[in-house]
């Protein structure tokens, strides 16, 4: 294909001057994305919600905490290790998670584009906050002593690569979405990104409090312990 055949290959995707020569339309409707993505996640949410309540011992705002990492560990490690390992066929490729990619593409075109800082951010979310997400359900379910750690690290990471989206966006004008479209960029590219803003700071705020907690409760124990000597 010559470069003016590949010029005329049509997309959805902005800009519209796009030159994506090797994109195939998808064969799966927007809802049908979209009920497998949220039903999906709505299934990991309702499952760690009820393991989490079998002990009995943690509170309603953990436990909401603990579904949410279950989720992030399913978007992490699937969806966008999907996206880390496949970007470089995305556009033609007719997998459904390709096509969930493509769709989404619709509000941030630098997925089908394989944008370096794109393809990097995922990479590092996919491999480290993917996993990570698990181990922090995990060490809450056996209160291990780190628990708190781990919420706080993958929290600043999650919070770090959404404000490096955002911004790195906001300086290149967003011209890789239909600004100001209801579907495409306000939720997809706004709110199903600002989640990962909003949330992990409420629980960075909540680490910061209980390992300010611990610490207090240490060095008092340890002044008390020179007192007695």
């Amino acid at each position: 294909m010559d470069a003016a055949s590949a010029k005329k290959t049509p997309h959805p995707f902005w800009p519209r001057d796009l030159v994506i020569p090797s994109y195939v339309a998808n064969d799966r409707s927007m809802s049908e994305i979209l009920v497998f993505l949220f039903s999906v996640s709505g299934g990991f949410l309702l499952v760690t919600w009820l393991i989490t309540g079998v002990a009995g011992r943690l509170g309603t705002w953990r436990r909401l905490a603990l579904s949410w990492f279950a989720v992030c560990g399913f978007i992490h490690s699937v969806i966008e290790g999907w996206f880390c390992l496949y970007y470089d066929i995305l556009p033609g490729d007719q997998s459904f998670l390709s096509q969930l990619w493509k769709e989404y593409s619709k509000g941030d075109s630098r997925y089908v584009i394989a944008d370096n800082f794109t393809v990097c951010m995922e990479t590092v979310t996919a491999v480290l906050w993917g996993p990570f997400s698990f181990w922090t359900v995990y060490s809450f379910l056996t209160t291990k002593s780190y628990r708190f750690v781990l919420q706080l690290i993958i929290s600043l990471g999650q919070i770090y690569g959404a404000v490096l989206y955002f911004f790195t966006e906001h300086r290149d004008g967003y011209v890789h979405s239909e600004f100001g479209h209801p579907i495409y960029f306000w939720f997809y590219f706004i709110f199903m990104n600002f989640l990962w803003i909003v949330i992990p700071l409420v629980l960075i705020v909540d680490a910061w409090r209980q390992l300010s907690a611990a610490q207090s409760l240490s060095d008092s124990s340890k002044t008390q312990k020179v007192k007695r000597k």
